[in-house]
């Protein structure tokens, strides 16, 4: 556990994640698996959203995927789960802030499990042209 003193207040950091994804996996993935793929690592409001994207320009639909399934490994490995209940893919979302940063938020069980922990969570995203990369932090609230 790491602390660190800001204007005051002393902030406990639960874990630090980070994860890299290469483009081109995530597109071999949607060629092989279709609408099934995405289904699996999306939930139901991010999964229209790459329907959406993807019928408008179809690399931006692979781009969206990349970038919410690296955020989603980020928060996984911030937490010390890894992909273990009750961390699923459907119950992470990634949406954004009215500013278009994005954030986390998070359903059922994993909702649950996280707020019983009094955590909360930072998280960076962003891609090029083979790769999506994220990083995430999860402190203890004040």
């Amino acid at each position: 556990m790491h602390r660190e003193r800001r204007r005051g207040h002393i902030l406990m950091i639960y874990g630090i994640g980070t994860d890299i994804c290469d483009v081109r996996r995530i597109r071999a993935s949607l060629e092989r698996h279709g609408d099934r793929f995405a289904a699996k690592i999306l939930s139901d409001g991010e999964f229209s959203a790459w329907k959406a994207r993807s019928q408008r320009w179809p690399e931006r639909g692979v781009r969206y995927l990349a970038t919410r399934f690296s955020a989603k490994e980020a928060f996984s490995k911030a937490i010390g789960l890894g992909m273990r209940m009750p961390m699923t893919w459907r119950l992470c979302e990634v949406a954004k802030l009215p500013s278009g940063a994005p954030r986390i938020v998070l359903h059922g069980g994993l909702k649950d499990w996280f707020d019983a922990r009094k955590l909360s969570v930072h998280v960076s995203v962003t891609d090029e042209t083979d790769y999506a990369a994220s990083f995430c932090v999860v402190e203890f609230k004040e």
